[in-house]
């Protein structure tokens, strides 16, 4: 899967979460992200970001568990916060 849309909204706000949550709404709903695809469908743009990042996780195949979701929470704030060095951190959690 590209990631491309996803990683850019979470790392820099673009493109806009709605662009995002509808491309994720239209992906099948089977395997592991499943449940996340169903919420994200269901919730439309007031999908929480975590619940981004932990879909994140789940479709490049790693677990979602609260310790890898709070790790890309807080990559993502420093990037958001202007760490560049936080892109890579953020990189090497998601795989």
């Amino acid at each position: 899967m590209d990631f491309e849309l996803l990683d850019g909204y979470l790392l820099d706000g673009r493109p806009a979460k709605a662009s995002v949550v509808e491309q994720l709404a239209k992906l099948p709903h089977s395997g592991p992200a499943a449940p996340f695809l169903e919420g994200i469908r269901l919730l439309g743009e007031r999908t929480p970001d975590l619940a981004l990042m932990a879909v994140r996780l789940v479709l490049a195949g790693k677990v979602a568990d609260d310790a890898a979701v709070s790790a890309v929470r807080d990559a993502v704030q420093r990037v958001r916060a202007g760490d560049e060095s936080a892109r890579r951190e953020y990189a090497s959690i998601v795989g």
